[in-house]
């Protein structure tokens, strides 16, 4: 039976979430005893897929759906706070003490623009003094220029030890970790704070976060992320440090576009294009095929007002991992004729294939997203390190502008209307929105017929204007009129 308090947090869930936790669990168990964890059950795995997510256990799970079969229902942590007896078996604390949850504090770090990943402790972990270095946690290391796993050898004489702290609402508590590659097995990357076990208990998420060559840790189970920065506690003054002010090119950016606004300005060109380049035209921006930003370091995205995706970045896959070589490869064997041309225009996702039976497959392990095509071949690939360069590299500072389009005789015009300023993408996040299918990929690969010419407009990797927030921190709205 659920409690009332169990009850009162309670939001619908769909069937098909729940199957995709459940694949999910599945996917995470073969993970770990790959690596060497060979007593990581499904039902371990079900109950940290579940936490992972913002519920207490696979159990609040299952519980609901004995309950109430129309509509399924879940407990849902998200933004919300848990009696400590929810989430502590131990109940050592107080059942009326509130604590946060992992996910609710996961969305503070994303809204103020910091790079984090995140390890759970379990008890063997601590009573060994082990924690793998999960993907996640590597590809964060790397970014930071913290650690490179892949360039370090195995063994004691390998071993790197770096400053760590352990930060608390009302202390810093300074530790070392350890980063190293064992000999036995595959050498798979390892890491350990020294004192973890005073820091956190098995079950307890920690993110890691990384300043001036230092990890600091802060555990996201038992502290209250939003509250320490509104109170400026000692992890509140930590955190600020790591938000940044909006600068001085931002505002003059933002004054043009508000005189540009005031009358319609001419379309140059037809098509998708068109926006971008007659804004860019009174901006007084050069046309360029530039990979860089467009003005002084912002990149300047538009669209027409009836538009919700918008392209992110465009990159061709890394041809030396990938089945097929180039997209001339690509179009001759998953293309389709029309009107005597040979095209594939279509969108990928990770969630289902498409018509052209062609879906996404992301390896956590690998940090590798492939194309794959519904017959089980492999089609093309991308390394989880070409995508965030990509991201950043075009999005370190964003404005994307919404105009709405008008025929002014025969020539189309545009009036502006909004802006949505971002800034610092949490570039962790990426690949993870991939394999939820929040950002996808579009091709735009033809040959007219005749030719042997193959034009290339893509890839674009995109994403619907509404799920900027979970790539980039406090996106900024303004009215340009």
């Amino acid at each position: 039976m659920l409690t009332p308090k169990e009850k009162s947090l309670q939001k619908t869930i769909s069937p098909a979430k729940i199957s995709r936790l459940r694949k999910s669990a599945k996917a995470l168990k073969k993970q770990r005893q790959n690596a060497g964890d060979p007593d990581f059950s499904h039902a371990k795995a079900l109950d940290e897929v579940s936490r992972n997510n913002g519920f207490p256990n696979w159990k609040a799970i299952t519980a609901v759906q004995e309950t109430k079969k129309q509509p399924v229902q879940i407990t849902l942590l998200d933004t919300q706070k848990l009696p400590v007896s929810l989430t502590r078996p131990d109940n050592q604390k107080p059942p009326s003490q509130i604590i946060p949850t992992p996910l609710a504090n996961k969305k503070i770090l994303i809204q103020n623009g910091i790079e984090f990943s995140v390890f759970e402790a379990t008890a063997t972990g601590l009573k060994k003094s082990i924690l793998d270095a999960t993907q996640p946690v590597r590809s964060h290391f790397n970014l930071e220029g913290f650690h490179d796993y892949e360039i370090q050898g195995q063994g004691p004489g390998h071993k790197i030890i770096k400053q760590a702290y352990f930060v608390s609402p009302n202390k810093v508590v300074a530790s070392k970790v350890s980063l190293y590659r064992p000999v036995t097995k595959r050498g798979d990357p390892r890491m350990w704070f020294r004192g973890l076990p005073s820091f956190m208990d098995a079950g307890h998420q920690a993110a890691i976060l990384i300043k001036d060559d230092c990890a600091y840790l802060f555990n996201i189970s038992q502290h209250d992320l939003h509250n320490s920065l509104v109170g400026n506690d000692v992890i509140g003054q930590h955190l600020t440090k790591y938000i940044d002010g909006h600068g001085s090119v931002a505002k003059e950016l933002l004054g043009k576009l508000q005189r540009i606004a005031k009358n319609p300005i001419p379309a140059l060109g037809k098509g998708d294009t068109a926006v971008g380049m007659a804004i860019e035209a009174a901006l007084g921006v050069p046309a360029n095929s530039s990979k860089q930003p467009d003005y002084k370091g912002i990149e300047l995205k538009s669209g027409r007002g009836s538009k919700n995706r918008s392209t992110l970045f465009a990159q061709v896959a890394d041809w030396t991992k990938s089945v097929c070589k180039s997209s001339r490869d690509i179009l001759d064997q998953y293309g389709y004729e029309r009107n005597g041309d040979r095209r594939l225009y279509c969108t990928i996702n990770a969630k289902k294939p498409n018509t052209q039976g062609l879906s996404f497959d992301y390896n956590s392990e690998t940090d590798e997203l492939t194309e794959k095509h519904e017959s089980g071949a492999d089609v093309a690939t991308w390394t989880g390190t070409l995508l965030r360069d990509r991201l950043l590299e075009k999005h370190r500072e964003t404005f994307w502008i919404q105009a709405r389009s008008e025929m002014i005789g025969d020539i189309e015009h545009f009036h502006l209307e909004s802006v949505i300023h971002t800034r610092s993408p949490v570039l962790t996040q990426l690949m993870p929105l991939l394999d939820d299918g929040v950002v996808t990929m579009d091709h735009l690969i033809k040959r007219k017929g005749g030719e042997t010419k193959v034009s290339e407009k893509g890839p674009l990797f995109k994403i619907d204007k509404k799920n900027l927030p979970l790539l980039f921190p406090e996106p900024v709205r303004y009215k340009l009129v």
